[in-house]
């Protein structure tokens, strides 16, 4: 799974399982928005909640997206976790 953040123009940050880079687009998996709730935290919701379903692929055109970038490790593995058909456990150090 190889997933990022992307700025979209419109101001939405989607994180998604970024599939393929192409020239002038790109192609999204289960891409995801972070929501702001009303406890200081982030909640997430379905990007496009009318696809038709999980692990749908999504071609976006680059002119729509401002940057890709690395996300917070804590994002990755929620989003794993949420995605994955496989579970990890978290990444801790036995001391």
């Amino acid at each position: 799974m190889n997933v990022k953040l992307i700025r979209m123009w419109s101001g939405e940050d989607v994180i998604t399982d970024l599939v393929e880079e192409k020239e002038d687009s790109i192609v999204l998996r289960n891409p995801i928005v972070a929501i702001p709730t009303s406890a200081g935290q982030m909640g997430f919701a379905p990007w496009s909640p009318l696809l038709n379903g999980r692990d749908t692929d999504v071609e976006i055109t680059r002119r729509y997206i401002v940057y890709i970038a690395e996300t917070q490790d804590e994002v990755v593995q929620q989003y794993e976790q949420m995605y994955s058909a496989i579970q990890t456990p978290s990444k801790k150090l036995i001391v």
